[in-house]
């Protein structure tokens, strides 16, 4: 009898050490569940922290490329407008420049009619040829 209640009390106590093992095992099994879903939560919200900041330093750098075109095409047409000035300019200079040859060469031209007029004529039979001409054989 004191072998029984022995075994009993020997069975009791295995089962009661199987229950307290197995309501350890899934206490620290659903720990580590626990756990496991908190550091993928913490992995995914450093994950999305990282791509919001990647995101806005994409977009902080689009903004300063965009600003630096704008600057670069306000220059770039600046520089094309200060061009055709210049070539205006030197169009305008050519054209004075031209009236003012166009002006000589008339002053030039009537000076020169004005004083064929009061040159004196050659005359019609100089050197011994009709007309000033020689007109038959030596």
């Amino acid at each position: 009898m004191n072998i029984r209640l022995e075994k009993m009390k020997q069975n009791q106590e295995c089962e009661r050490r199987k229950r307290i093992a197995e309501e350890k095992h899934k206490e620290w099994v659903q720990k580590k569940r626990e756990e496991e879903r908190r550091e993928r939560k913490r992995k995914l919200s450093k994950e999305m922290a990282e791509k919001a900041t990647r995101e806005l330093e994409k977009m902080q750098l689009q903004e300063k490329a965009d600003i630096k075109y704008k600057e670069w095409l306000k220059k770039k047409r600046a520089e094309e407008a200060e061009k055709k000035k210049k070539e205006k300019e030197k169009e305008k200079e050519r054209e004075a420049e031209l009236q003012e040859k166009r002006k000589r060469s008339e002053k030039i031209f009537k000076e020169w009619l004005q004083n064929a007029r009061n040159k004196p004529q050659p005359p019609l039979h100089g050197y011994g040829f009709p007309y000033g001409k020689s007109t038959g054989l030596y």
